[in-house]
């Protein structure tokens, strides 16, 4: 039988999602406790696979085992044992055939520029003294929306078919002291929305002007756009699948 299991993860301790070698990641911490409670080897396969320091308030993940009889008890033992950086919100059956990265329809992220020193919130968000015009990057996050390749948000070394993306939203907000992004897409490219805030805040700061972004898309080149801003600002906030997934749960 197949599970979906929706966690969230604060990536601060964590090299990102995906499992590797000499360093502890979040894949690798949710397979061991999984294949402990269900007393045999799991593997999972996750939505997509963060950088290292990157949080998610909603990632979903696949695994196949037996019938799991009491969900809610085994969500429950599960949480005694993974660390405190990592909750298990759910876990439900789906499809034989549903699978956690390809089938996602749409991702979302947010990132968290605070614009005051902050205790409370600058361990998770990026902290900038410069006066931001919010107009101007809200602008610019418009400008995304006309384009589909990217890859001058992308890293240059990475494996992928393609760089186009279709992007549905792109929006800054402001919240007393803290300036929100929130980016939804049918798929990302690694590092893509840090390089993303990093341009359009040299945009919001004066140092960049629309018109450079269009140079910037259209040059397909990385060392042409803004500087990744840090990892501990952006969240993956959202995960959305067709609901033909789910056999059960009513999700």
């Amino acid at each position: 039988m197949r599970y979906f299991i929706d966690l969230s993860f604060n990536g601060k301790d964590f090299f990102g999602w995906q499992r590797q070698p000499n360093v502890i990641s979040v894949q690798e911490v949710v397979e061991d406790k999984l294949s402990i409670a269900l007393q045999e080897n799991i593997e999972v396969v996750g939505a997509g696979r963060t950088d290292a320091g990157v949080h998610a308030q909603q990632i979903f993940a696949h695994f196949d085992t037996g019938e799991i009889k009491d969900i809610t008890a085994f969500i429950f033992k599960l949480n005694t044992m993974l660390p405190p950086s990592i909750a298990v919100n759910d876990v439900f059956e789906v499809s034989p055939d549903a699978h956690a990265r390809f089938d996602a329809t749409a991702r979302e992220y947010k990132y968290y520029v605070d614009t005051q020193k902050n205790p409370f919130t600058n361990a998770m968000a990026c902290y900038i003294k410069k006066s931001i015009d919010v107009e101007a990057m809200n602008e610019a996050a418009k400008i995304l929306l006309d384009y589909k390749d990217f890859q001058c948000f992308s890293k240059v070394k990475t494996d992928v078919f393609t760089y186009n993306c279709k992007i549905v939203y792109a929006h800054w907000e402001k919240k007393e002291h803290q300036l929100v992004f929130t980016i939804k897409a049918d798929r990302f490219l690694r590092n893509m929305v840090r390089a993303i805030v990093g341009t359009l805040l040299e945009i919001g700061v004066g140092k960049r002007s629309l018109n450079d972004l269009h140079q910037i898309i259209k040059s397909k080149d990385r060392s042409a756009a803004g500087k990744s801003v840090a990892a501990k600002g952006l969240f993956l906030t959202q995960v959305e699948y067709p609901k033909r997934i789910e056999v059960r749960n009513g999700k």
